[in-house]
C-alpha cells in the first residue's frame, strides 16, 4: 500500500513540476466488478432509446451511458417475459385456458363445416349422375 502512495505522490510531483498531466496507475484490479443495473435504469434508458429517432442519437445515447446494443435486445426480451416489472401494482392475470379450448373448437368447427360442404356437393353430383345413368338406361330399353 506504500508503495501506491509513493507512486502517486510522485506522479503528482512530477505534474506540478513540469506541467504535465499525470500518467494513471497501470496496476490492474484483480477482479473486475461487474455492473448491475436497476429495473427503473433499464427502463429509463429504453423509453430514450425509443425517443432516439435521428439517425446517430442511439449511437450517442449507448456511448454516453457505456452500454451495447445488445443490452438494449436483452432488456426488451426481459420486459416480454415479465422478468422486469413495467409498473407496480398486482400482477396481470393469466389468460382464460378456457380461452385457448374455444378457439380450438371453433377451427375444428370450420374445417368440419368445410367438409361437410365438399361432402355434400360430391352427392349431388353422384345423384345428378345416377339419373343421368338411369335416363340413358331407360332410353335404351
Amino acid at each position: 500500500m506504500e508503495g501506491k502512495n509513493l507512486m502517486a505522490a510522485k506522479s503528482s510531483i512530477v505534474q506540478k513540476e513540469s506541467g504535465i498531466r499525470a500518467v494513471p496507475d497501470p496496476e490492474v484490479t484483480e477482479k473486475a466488478v461487474r455492473r448491475k443495473f436497476t429495473a427503473a435504469f433499464k427502463l429509463r434508458i429504453l423509453k430514450e432509446a425509443e425517443a432516439c429517432t435521428r439517425q446517430g442519437q442511439l449511437g450517442a445515447l449507448l456511448r454516453r451511458e457505456g452500454l451495447y446494443y445488445s443490452n438494449l435486445t436483452l432488456w426488451r426480451r426481459q420486459i416480454n417475459q415479465g422478468l422486469i416489472p413495467k409498473k407496480r401494482g398486482p400482477l396481470p392475470q393469466k389468460p382464460d385456458p378456457n380461452v385457448r379450448r374455444i378457439a380450438e373448437l371453433e377451427r375444428e368447427n370450420a374445417k368440419l363445416t368445410h367438409k361437410l360442404k365438399h361432402a355434400e356437393l360430391i352427392i349431388d353430383v353422384q345423384k345428378k349422375v345416377a339419373d343421368l345413368l338411369k335416363g340413358i338406361n331407360e332410353e335404351t330399353s
